[in-house]
């Protein structure tokens, strides 16, 4: 039984390093934002394991929960504000030739 949660750690810590490199080299802001949310939730787990359940609800809920839903929401507004912008640039000169 110990091999295998020993299996598991090491699988854990690859995995979050995996993540870790993903997130921050992903060119796309949506998939960065959906691969941190996952290391969020993967770094809970380590917490847990750990045996620090504060720790865990804490990083599950502040670092993957509302952190992910504020990036979330940003991403939108930006997404929305640069449609506009750019829609309002398209069919005006602003007055010059």
């Amino acid at each position: 039984m110990i091999a295998i949660l020993w299996i598991f750690d090491a699988l854990l810590v690859v995995t979050l390093f995996w993540l870790a490199w993903m997130s921050l080299a992903a060119a796309d802001l949506f998939k960065a934002i959906v691969l941190f949310i996952a290391f969020g939730l993967l770094m809970a787990l380590a917490w847990a394991r750990r045996q620090a359940p504060d720790i865990a609800l804490a990083e599950a809920a502040i670092g993957a929960g509302l952190t992910g839903a504020l990036l979330l929401s940003t991403l939108a507004r930006i997404s929305s504000s640069s449609g506009t912008a750019s829609a309002e640039n398209d069919g005006h000169s602003g007055g010059r030739p």
